[in-house]
Order: structure tokens, then sequence, then C-alpha cells
């Protein structure tokens, strides 16, 4: 019984790597928000005078969170996630997208631990996270008002 299955292990051949670059090249930390535009993209300049844009999408967490011991399920928590986008052929198209648009974004994470010798208080003092835009598809606009109608 044994012979077989050591048989059939050694005759399977070379293994294959799922990926030929090295696992350094290929870690990833990545974030998907399917969520609301919070508020009109902002288009910003860094202190070298190169133009971002920023965006805040907001998520609620679905189904809401499991029921307190007396029954009484909380409400859902609605997150702010601001994302940067760097790349100036997204800078253009996000700069059109409107508050309250429906969004899928994909974005690379990263995490900056707090400066030790800051204040607590200040956010060089905490932990930040890092949302640096990678593709944007918008789901469902937002709808249009009186006031965005006029702008046009």
């Amino acid at each position: 019984m044994f012979s077989v299955a050591r048989r059939a292990v050694v005759s399977r051949g070379p293994m294959r790597a799922f990926s030929t670059t090295s696992s350094r090249a290929a870690d990833l930390a990545k974030l998907t928000l399917i969520g609301r535009l919070g508020k009109d993209p902002e288009v910003k300049r860094t202190k070298t005078d190169k133009e971002y844009v920023m965006y805040t999408v907001a998520t609620t967490n679905y189904p809401s969170p499991p029921p307190n011991a007396d029954g009484s399920r909380p409400d859902s928590k609605t997150t702010w996630h601001t994302v940067l986008s760097f790349n100036p052929s997204s800078n253009s198209y996000l700069s059109t997208l409107r508050k309250g648009s429906q969004v899928y974004v994909e974005a690379n994470f990263e995490l900056k631990e707090p400066d030790p010798s800051a204040d607590p208080d200040t956010p060089q003092g905490q932990r930040q996270i890092f949302l640096r835009h990678e593709t944007i598809r918008v789901l469902k606009p937002a709808p249009l008002t009186e006031s965005s109608d006029k702008e046009s």
C-alpha cells in the first residue's frame, strides 16, 4: 500500500512555482473598496509642486454587527478612506467625478508607524494608513442636482 502511494508522489514530476519573480518582488498589500465618494475629488500639490488628487470613499459594514446581549443590534458604522493619486492620466479623470457616485476602487495599502518622538495627539504621533490609487470604476454616477445642472 505504501509503495503505491510513494510511487504516485515520485511520478508527479517537478513542481512549478506560482511565479518566476522573487517572493520579495511579488509582495503586495492591496485594498478593494466599494462605496460612495464623500466629496468631489480635490486637486492638490506636494511640497515639490507635484500635482495629485485626493478623494474620499465612504464604506459601511454590512451586515450590521452581531446583536448585543439584550438582543438589540448596533447601527452599522461608516468608515472614511482617503485615497491619493499621483498618476497624471488618472488625475484628469478623477477630477471629473462627483460626490455621491458609487465607485469600485483598488488601491495599494501602506501603513506608516508613528514617529516615537512625536506628540501622540498629532498625525505624526499616530499610525497612518496611506492608500495609493490604482484603479477606479464608477458603478453608479451621482444623481444630477439643480445646482450641478446650473454649473454646466
